[in-house]
């Protein structure tokens, strides 16, 4: 699996995919393919967020837990769906916030590949899922890779806006070195608890103030 990370990351990341559990994580996913389990994303698909961008071109982490579940959903960016694929509810509220923050009328469409090639990394802690099962590659080693990458962007670089929305991503915090960058957290976008906080948290335009302050180009949030 390293041989099919983007160059950049391999180099910058390889001595994390020299360890026992990234061998380990290997095997389990070569597992569940010789059994026949369909496994999302494609594995074409896996790191597309990683391909996206640099380490050093990296304005904004938004973390998500795992890929959707459901069959054409996922292909590698955190909350993001292909186009042609209606956007799940947490997607429908994440546009609704903008739209109620920026004045974005929400997309027709849930592809957040725009996000990405300005500088978004849409992470997900888990990168791979068994279909209809949430969570089913969890404490596989995915997470200890990406609370190494999340460890090592805080340590190496310097103002980045970390967007953490939920228990699951606001417990990353202490990867954070919140002297160097800005995090913003707040209850997750799904149905259940988007209007417990996600609506109305500003973070978009948060970001925004936060990446001009360090004279950084701010993020069009805007999709057409």
């Amino acid at each position: 699996m390293m041989n099919e990370l983007p160059a950049t990351w391999a180099q910058w990341l390889g001595d994390e995919t020299s360890q026992p559990y990234w061998q380990s994580l290997h095997a389990f996913l070569a597992a569940e393919a010789d059994a026949g389990k369909a496994v999302y994303p494609p594995r074409e698909l896996r790191y597309a967020a990683l391909a996206s961008l640099a380490p050093a071109d990296i304005k904004v982490v938004i973390l998500g837990q795992d890929p959707y579940h459901g069959p054409g959903q996922a292909h590698g960016l955190s909350f993001s769906v292909p186009h042609g694929v209606r956007p799940p509810p947490s997607l429908q509220n994440i546009f609704k916030e903008i739209a109620r923050d920026l004045g974005h009328n929400p997309p027709q469409h849930g592809h957040l590949q725009a996000w990405a090639s300005q500088g978004v990394l849409l992470l997900n802690s888990v990168l791979t899922v068994e279909a209809e099962k949430a969570g089913s590659h969890r404490k596989r080693g995915w997470e200890r890779f990406t609370d190494a990458l999340v460890a090592r962007l805080s340590r190496e670089h310097a103002g980045i806006v970390f967007m953490l929305w939920g228990a699951y991503a606001e417990a990353k915090t202490g990867l954070i070195d919140t002297a160097r960058h800005c995090v913003l957290t707040s209850p997750h976008p799904s149905p259940l608890s988007a209007h417990r906080g996600f609506i109305g948290n500003g973070h978009f335009s948060a970001a925004n103030r936060y990446l001009l302050a360090q004279g950084r180009t701010p993020i069009d949030w805007a999709l057409v």
